[in-house]
């Protein structure tokens, strides 16, 4: 028969029991956590805001030649940069707005742009991933084209608003990227969304379309036969960074009219507030012209910057 343990001894047994639960248990915890967050996990965030200003004005007398002017514009981008293991998401917004106003005519809108994108991705490689991503283009103000006669009862047509177009695009595929600041993205059968909330825009009359939308409908959809979007973001030179985000959107409906858009932007710190900045974006798509599109723009301006 067994002789009763004394309550002294049963209590050090288990104290010690105790102990060492308490230990592999917090050991365990330690393992998990060094699972679940790798040497690789990084967050990265840059928040970029800045005025542009640009201003001429000439004496009555002036021979050369001249109109008083005055433009301003600002912008606000924004972007998030997350990866865990092999899991990353990436949210990218961008914004601009300017505004020119020459002496003897109404103000008119010189930029106008809102751009948002996210995007998850799964690794395979060091270089390739798949990804999902959702994207939206779109304006925030009304724009006008305006006739050369100021006489004319068509001197300013409205061509464009806020949702007037916009454009969503949802797009599985893979991704390519060979550096940190540049990758390559292919999503056949991606799906894209043109919106015309106005009915009252007739841009494209012959056809009776307003951006591929039929007059009267505000909503078109399209199947990407192929979608491929290739993304640089790079310092080129010391406070020199060049950024580009090209575009190329083919349908099953008709391949081999392919849509095009390269929006590009060089900046360059004077110091650690004033910049220069040299924009373009040149655009093919049918539905909008025929022929190809090209806005360009020089300015000098303020900027502030937290990454």
């Amino acid at each position: 028969m067994w002789k009763a343990i004394p309550t002294g001894v049963f209590s050090i047994i288990l104290s010690i029991s105790t102990a060492f639960s308490q230990n592999k248990v917090d050991l365990s915890n330690a393992i998990n956590a060094g699972r679940l967050k790798t040497a690789k996990d990084t967050t990265w965030r840059k928040i970029e805001f800045g005025a542009n200003l640009n201003q001429g004005s000439f004496s009555s007398n002036w021979t050369g030649g001249g109109v008083n002017s005055v433009a301003l514009g600002v912008f606000f981008n924004a972007l998030n940069e997350t990866k865990r293991g092999k899991d990353s998401w990436r949210n990218d917004f961008q914004s601009q707005y300017g505004i020119l106003r020459n002496k003897g005519q109404q103000s008119r809108k010189s930029v106008d742009r809102v751009f948002f994108d996210t995007k998850y991705n799964r690794e395979l490689s060091a270089k390739w991933s798949i990804f999902a991503n959702l994207n939206f283009l779109s304006q925030f103000a009304a724009g006008y084209e305006y006739n050369s006669n100021p006489d004319s009862l068509t001197f300013k047509k409205k061509v464009s608003g806020l949702l007037s177009p916009a454009y969503v695009t949802e797009a599985i595929g893979i991704e390519y990227r060979p550096a940190p600041y540049f990758f390559v993205d292919f999503a056949p059968g991606a799906l894209r969304q043109t919106i015309v909330v106005d009915r009252d825009l007739y841009v494209n009359t012959p056809d009776q379309k307003n951006y591929g939308v039929p007059i009267g409908e505000r909503v078109r959809t399209e199947a990407a036969l192929i979608q491929l979007v290739a993304n640089f973001d790079k310092d080129i030179a010391k406070d020199v960074n060049l950024k580009f985000r090209y575009l190329m959107f083919s349908t099953f409906r008709d391949p081999l009219e392919i849509d095009n858009r390269l929006d590009a932007q060089l900046t360059a710190k004077i110091n650690k507030y004033v910049n220069v900045n040299l924009g373009a974006i040149v655009v093919y798509d049918k539905d909008q012209s025929s022929r190809i599109q090209i806005a360009q723009a020089l300015s000098v301006g303020f900027l502030f910057a937290l990454q």
